[in-house]
């Protein structure tokens, strides 16, 4: 679980920049200040951000743009974030239906974990955001991400 992740050392702090310059990561959440919040800790680190304030909204953009990773919270209106990844994970006609997501939540139950995980995500990062779990899990995400296939996407 993504509160178990080590803290990021000041030292490996070069490597960390390096490794996340560059990815594209689709953030998606209803609430402007959280969205705000996660695209500045990302862009922080030389990601390229897009963001969405719907679900409805990240279906469309997905149709148009490659990601690496996928951010989405749980709680939005409409249809939620396990709809959302759900959907992406079952339409066969999406290129990022197999991208590494990541569910950012207040909910910090461990069925909306399970569900979570059930639902297609990898990873669960908990509200209020801490910028250190976010990017090691990003890590975790990326590593995870090479050593199956082989390369780096980005």
């Amino acid at each position: 679980m993504a509160n178990n992740s080590e803290e990021l050392h000041p030292e490996d702090v070069t490597n960390y920049f390096q490794s996340l310059d560059g990815l594209h990561i689709l953030a998606v959440d209803d609430n402007a200040d959280s969205l705000f919040l996660t695209t500045c800790v990302l862009e922080s680190y030389g990601v390229q951000v897009t963001t969405a304030t719907s679900a409805l909204e990240a279906l469309e953009i997905i149709k148009q743009l490659k990601f690496d990773i996928l951010i989405f919270d749980i709680a939005m209106p409409d249809m939620d974030g396990y709809t959302l990844v759900n959907e992406i994970r079952n339409n066969a006609l999406l290129d990022n239906r197999n991208i590494p997501a990541i569910a950012l939540t207040a909910l910090g139950s461990e069925d909306s974990l399970n569900m979570a995980f059930m639902s297609g995500f990898q990873s669960y990062v908990n509200k209020p955001l801490d910028p250190n779990i976010l990017v090691a899990e990003i890590l975790k995400l990326i590593r995870s991400s090479v050593l199956q296939n082989g390369t780096n996407s980005h």
